[in-house]
């Protein structure tokens, strides 16, 4: 049995053969004062209370009450892995970005992968969108693209995300799972109609991590080194095939192996089974968005592909696991606002928030200095600027260097030539409402056009097992949405919700007839 254990498995065995006949080192405190005795408390006599100048036992329990950094709010559970980008397409006539400097330019990169909604403890193979977040370690400071295993978003409005947040987590009285919450929030909200019904096809289970593609998502503007702006979206598609569980496969490893997707990637990597994945590009230009159908910032919608095809790039390379997972993988921290110069923000409204909401929690989670954690650090770059102090400062706070701008003494100065490109915008300061938008025509095509019948069988089997669970007002509102995109995808779901009503009401009357007094004929004339 113990000759056969995988890499993961054998990751005590593995540290111990590495270090070969070294002598173990001093135990010691985090000071560094070594320890002569790590199993006993200081007392006073055998059966007395605890002295204060026990440091040793403070020191580590001290440690031990502040070993858990807040879990993050979404994405909790996630793996991550590190490796290189490799360009392998000139695209410097669209970005004068670093990271795309020339053909063959190799770019360190660490990638971490997740459930969304999830705890840290969840399971990694429950129907839930993957984040799939990259960080590139780029010579102008690191750039962070942030996305998902979807091109789409449930919603568009950066608003409304919190309450979405809020619908998938736990009740707030009961602290659990509320079928309610979520089918409410997605029922009244049609725009999530694209990522749920991608969310209940076979791509919401996918076979671990590396079988999977990755998105930016978002649109965003690349800068050429003349000034020449497009419109783009990031693609990155697995080289090992797109590869789903069933929904019998997934269940069985959340019981058996909820760590599944976890040890996939560790093994594969430790094993010299390299994931990888070929980097592409969407270009639009801005006259192309200005006369375009719809808005081509909608997180709810994807660029046709025959329209804007795909423009090959490089390749996404993994070749090392993490050498502690809590320092390099729970620690590591993505940041849409972290662009290095040639690329830009769009007007993405979704975007737009989140250049705030991730910079903002990950100074709640980690600390002031965050970015100063060695796996956030952007360390190809010299960082220089005005900040200083604030807890768990790692450095020599930029030393005697002033602390204000402007200033005499030759501190850090501004290059106007990385000043952000300039554009347009409506004078009009409103909220503007986007529900009423085109929320059915890409559904419509992805129900008819992208799945199979068996793929369209499959996805209204899932989404009604799952819709049966909320109340019969909502399910109503739901078929209606789904009945909007195709009635097709409404009435199938329809029917299967009556099925499924049904039994659930014949299983009522049998449990309440059945009880200790109830009369065997009343029961069976329910039946």
């Amino acid at each position: 049995m113990t000759d056969n254990r995988d890499k993961a498995t054998d990751q005590m065995k593995t540290w111990k053969a590495n270090r070969g006949s070294q002598k173990a080192d001093v135990l010691t405190t985090g000071g560094g004062h070594p320890v002569g005795d790590k199993l006993n408390l200081q007392t006073a006599g055998p059966r007395g209370p605890l002295l204060v100048q026990d440091v040793v036992f403070t020191d580590e329990m001290a440690h031990f009450d502040r070993e858990r950094i807040p879990e993050r709010v979404v994405h909790a559970k996630g793996a991550g892995a590190f490796g290189y980008f490799e360009v392998t397409h000139d695209i410097t006539r669209y970005c004068k970005a670093k990271v795309f400097e020339h053909v063959g330019k190799t770019t360190p990169i660490a990638i971490r992968f997740s459930t969304v909604a999830g705890e840290s403890g969840s399971a990694d193979t429950v129907r839930d969108p993957r984040g799939f977040a990259v960080k590139f370690y780029t010579e102008d400071g690191n750039w962070d693209l942030t996305g998902n295993n979807t091109p789409i978003f449930f919603v568009r409005d950066a608003m409304l995300f919190p309450s979405f947040v809020h619908s998938q987590k736990r009740n707030p009285q009961t602290h659990m799972k509320d079928p309610d919450m979520v089918w409410d929030f997605w029922s009244l909200r049609p725009e999530s109609l694209h990522q749920v019904s991608f969310l209940f096809s076979d791509r919401g289970l996918p076979d671990g991590h590396r079988h999977m593609n990755g998105y930016g998502s978002h649109t965003f503007k690349l800068v050429n080194a003349d000034g020449e702006r497009v419109y783009c979206k990031f693609h990155y598609k697995t080289d090992q095939g797109i590869k789903n569980l069933t929904v019998e496969e997934a269940d069985r490893l959340a019981a058996t192996k909820p760590d599944y997707g976890i040890a996939d990637l560790f093994n594969a990597i430790a094993n010299g089974n390299y994931p990888s994945w070929t980097f592409y590009i969407q270009v639009m230009t801005f006259e192309q968005a200005e006369k375009f159908r719809f808005n081509p910032f909608d997180l709810t919608k994807v660029w046709s592909h025959k329209e804007y095809p795909l423009i090959p790039v490089g390749k996404l390379v993994l070749n090392r696991n993490p050498v502690n997972y809590f320092a390099e993988v729970e620690q590591l921290a993505f940041d849409p606002s972290n662009m290095p110069p040639g690329i830009e923000p769009s007007p993405d409204k979704m975007l737009q928030g989140r250049l705030f909401s991730y910079p903002d929690t990950h100074r709640h989670r980690l600390g002031a200095n965050y970015l100063q954690i060695p796996v956030n650090c952007p360390f190809r770059a010299r960082v220089a600027n005005y900040q200083r102090d604030g807890p768990m400062c790692m450095h020599d706070n930029q030393g005697g260097a002033p602390n204000y701008y402007p200033n005499s003494f030759s501190a850090p100065e501004t290059q106007p030539q990385f000043i952000e490109s300039k554009f347009q915008v409506s004078a009009d300061v409103a909220r503007y409402n986007s529900s009423d938008e085109d929320n059915v025509t890409q559904v419509r095509t992805f129900y008819t056009q992208v799945l199979n019948e068996e793929e369209r069988q499959r996805l209204c089997q899932n989404l009604a097992g799952f819709l049966k669970e909320a109340q019969l007002f909502i399910q109503k509102r739901m078929v209606e949405n789904l009945k909007a995109v195709h009635p097709d995808y409404g009435n199938r779901v329809e029917t299967l919700l009556k099925k499924y009503n049904a039994e659930a009401k014949k299983d009522v009357t049998l449990h309440v007839y059945s009880r200790p007094g109830a009369s065997a004929i009343t029961a069976s004339s329910k039946m």
